[in-house]
């Protein structure tokens, strides 16, 4: 190897470990700020306490590398399961705040897993993109298990669809489901108001195109009308990298959170008849 050679990967090393760095630091701060946020507007439901009679819960530990990871698999109890779907949250929640959603699919014969990435809830580890992709992972494989006579879906929930995205390619999955998304983390990353000068601190990762040009399955992009962080526009352009083009629902009235926060049959019903066909 070159002496040039030798800088410029020395250089390239240097800028992982700051954009590592920068990672790390910047979901931990985000992240605990939101989830102290919804925590005091009452957002949080503690898993298992409302359980309504149409589920049945369990937590699991999912290992992961270093990691260990908290999980929540809901099944429907009074009907059988059409299919199964991983959830794989955005960057300010927890598997509490996905407790509603999980019960409102399971009434509709959906059966869910609901994980915390490394660093998030009870997980244990560090924010960091490589480890959520590992963590997605872990955990259909454990979905896998859980549920192996269903047809298995991802579902991706703003940062959750980067992490969907990028491991799709990687995993046996039935469908994949992009909602509240983004085209790439830089840009979402603009789309959130970063001031373009600081973008070279985001790290130049998730971008969409590439894994859903590649991707064979089935996807459906689901958009709010009213997303006040990621724009309409985003979804169709994720929807156009797909080959062949994919499906696109754009939810009238619909924020970013609501999704989640107040779940919804008008925003969550076509992705259950989606999923379980």
């Amino acid at each position: 190897m070159s002496t040039a050679e030798a800088s410029i990967r020395a250089q390239q090393h240097r800028a992982t470990c700051a954009h590592r760095a920068s990672f790390t630091f910047a979901i931990t701060c985000i992240s605990r700020f939101m989830i102290l946020r919804h925590r005091l507007m009452g957002r949080t439901r503690a898993a298992g306490r409302a359980i309504t009679g149409n589920e049945r819960a369990s937590r699991h530990a999912i290992p992961c590398a270093a990691s260990l990871l908290d999980a929540m698999f809901v099944e429907p109890s009074s009907r059988p399961a059409a299919a199964a779907v991983l959830l794989c949250h955005g960057i300010g929640e927890t598997v509490e705040h996905w407790f509603r959603v999980q019960q409102l699919l399971a009434a509709h014969g959906v059966t869910s897993l609901a994980f915390d990435y490394s660093g998030y809830g009870r997980s244990t580890g560090r924010p960091d993109w490589d480890q959520f992709e590992l963590d997605a992972m872990a955990a259909f494989s454990v979905l896998e298990r859980l549920a192996p006579q269903l047809q298995r879906s991802v579902l991706g929930f703003s940062l959750g669809s980067g992490v969907a995205s990028a491991t799709i390619n990687k995993i046996g999955a039935h469908r994949l489901v992009l909602c509240q998304a983004f085209t790439s983390f830089r840009n979402a990353a603009l789309a959130a108001r970063v001031p373009r000068p600081l973008t070279r601190l985001v790290p130049p990762i998730w971008h969409a195109q590439q894994p859903l040009a590649a991707c064979r399955l089935p996807v459906l992009v689901v958009h709010g009308a009213k997303d006040w962080l990621f724009p309409v526009a985003m979804a169709h352009e994720l929807a156009a990298y797909c080959s062949p083009c994919a499906q696109i629902a754009i939810i009238p009235g619909t924020g970013h959170n609501q999704p989640f926060s107040r779940p919804q049959i008008d925003y969550w019903g076509p992705i259950i008849e989606w999923i379980s066909k």
